[in-house]
Formats: structure tokens, sequence, C-alpha cells
């Protein structure tokens, strides 16, 4: 339903407003008519009626849009695998699954490109140069995470990452630390993951691209992390917490969990867990509006809708 929505505003508005009942043959041209631009036109429509909520679009690439699927729930977080390969970047779970066409370029920096362009139309009315609106119409500044997931060899394939990203970057919608270690938060944020070279990361400068840090070490290994860094640190759940019975974590769970969220939250990171139980529901439920209370930022999610709140297991925020 709600990916509909986004489709059809992505198309020209030719569909005719029809009321199901009764009213008068004047009124009903004006609603016929009710499409037509410029009156009722609204320039910044496209995502004007999605709400963000704290998501991640766990293999967004898995969708049956990538970044589209995830935009049209209000998901502030995606990721792509990207694979090296003859100097491109391909998008897949695997390589048995990559194909030509599926590339990072075509799946997400192109789109989001399109997207920014639509949310910020020319206007004759801008005195003080372009804006730099996020995908969202509705919170405008906020910052779409895009994890870059990367499969192949880290240290070769990072600055291919770096020089896709290229677009973004000249166009100034990433969001970047200067050398005084200023942030400028932009409407993408970009967090390297996976094989991502750390030691690559922290050398660039401007860095208008960010390391997923490790949530269990914040205090100890990589206790010299920060935020400028890495705005955002990440974990595989079941490997930190254990197995879960019932629908929360017992009390041992929760004291490693607060002592982990105290930890990044003190620098300013925000926090993400991955491999999250998915079945049965209840727990998976129960999971998400544990770790929501107890202050993780991100919920990673494989079901969209439901993380989103859309559909029967839903009402969470």
């Amino acid at each position: 339903m709600y990916i509909s929505t986004l489709i059809s505003k992505l198309t020209t508005f030719t569909t005719l407003l029809t009321c199901s009942f009764a009213v008068s043959t004047p009124l009903q041209q004006i609603l016929n008519d009710a499409y037509k631009p410029p009156l009722y036109t609204y320039p910044t429509s496209l995502t004007q009626d999605i709400i963000p909520v704290p998501i991640h679009s766990h293999n967004d690439y898995w969708r049956p849009l990538p970044f589209y699927s995830a935009l049209s729930v209000g998901a502030v977080s995606i990721e792509a695998d990207v694979w090296l390969s003859n100097a491109t970047l391909y998008v897949g779970h695997e390589r048995s699954a990559l194909t030509r066409h599926r590339t990072f370029e075509s799946l997400y920096i192109n789109p989001i490109l399109d997207i920014l362009k639509r949310q910020n139309p020319d206007s004759t009315f801008l005195t003080e140069g372009a804006t730099h609106n996020g995908v969202y119409d509705t919170a405008a500044g906020q910052t779409l995470y895009l994890f870059v997931d990367v499969k192949t060899d880290g240290a070769e394939t990072w600055p291919y990452v770096l020089k896709a990203l290229q677009p973004l970057y000249s166009g100034g919608w990433l969001s970047t630390i200067n050398s005084t270690n200023k942030l400028t938060s932009r409407p993408i944020t970009i967090i390297g993951t996976g094989n991502t070279p750390l030691s690559q990361v922290q050398t660039q400068m401007p860095r208008y691209a960010f390391y997923d840090g490790p949530i269990t070490t914040l205090n100890s290994t990589f206790s010299n992390i920060t935020s400028q860094i890495s705005p955002i640190a990440s974990t595989d759940f079941t490997a930190n917490f254990g197995t879960v019975s019932g629908t929360s974590l017992n009390d041992t769970q929760v004291a490693l969990l607060r002592q982990q969220v105290k930890t990044a939250h003190a620098k300013g990171i925000k926090l993400r867990y991955w491999n999250q139980p998915a079945w049965p529901i209840s727990t998976r439920n129960g999971l998400w509006r544990q770790l929501r209370t107890e202050g993780v930022d991100l919920l990673n999610v494989d079901d969209l809708e439901a993380g989103a709140g859309f559909s029967d297991y839903g009402n969470y925020w």
C-alpha cells in the first residue's frame, strides 16, 4: 500500500479524483481538476505524508524496490552490501546473486540523487542559495543513514566506494567532518561496515564516510573511537546477548544492554543490534519494544511494515 502510493507520486498525476458519494456536477468538476497544476501541485509532495521512524532496513537490496520500499515506510537507515568486480560495485547478499544491472550506482546513488533533487526544487523565492533538505518532507533535517557493507577486500574496495559517492559529496548532500572536527549534518550520512578499513576512514579529511563502530569494545579495545569516526555502532544481537527465552531479555542481559547503551551514548554514538530473533513474532515484537525503551537508537528490521508500525503486528510508535 505505502510503496504503491510513493510510486504513483514518482509518475505524472493523471488519475482523476472521484467521490464515492453523490456530489453536484460543478463540485465533481473541481475534484476532477484537483491534481492539475499549478494550483493543486505541491512542489515537494513526494514524501509529504511519510513520517520518519527509527528503523534500519536490513539487507535493503532484498526489498521489492530497494531504497524506495524503505523510503515509503519512513526508515531512517538502509543497508547495501557491495562487491567490487572489474572496477564496479555490485549489490547483493552473495556473489551468485549479483547481476550486471544491480549496481550501487543504479540501486542507490542515482535514486537518492533523484529524490534529493525532487525535495530541493529550484525556486525564485530562494534568497540564501540552494536548500539541502532531506528525503522526508515532514522532517527536512532528518539525515538518512546509508550503510555500505563492504563484502570484498576492504583496502581495495573502499576507494571505489568513495568514488561512487562523489555525486552526493559534490552536491553537498553528505554529512562531513572537517579538519577541526566540526560536523556538518546533511541529508545523507554514510556508514561503512563489513570489511570497511577503519584506517582509511580515520585518515580521510574532510571525512564524508564514517565507520560502523563495534558496540562490544567501545569501552576497551576501541575506547578511542568517537562519534566523529563512528556516529553509529553495531553488533550481532545473538552473539552479544545469547538466547532469549520468552519475549524479553533476562536481568543479566538487560544489565549488559544498559551498560552498552550508557557507554555508547556517553560518546555521542547511536546503537544498532543486528541478527535479532525474527520468530516467534511475540519474541521479536517484545524485543523491539524493550530495545527502544532501553534507548537503542535504530531497530534492525527485516519486516519493514511491521517495524514501522503499519502491519497487523504494529502500533509500536
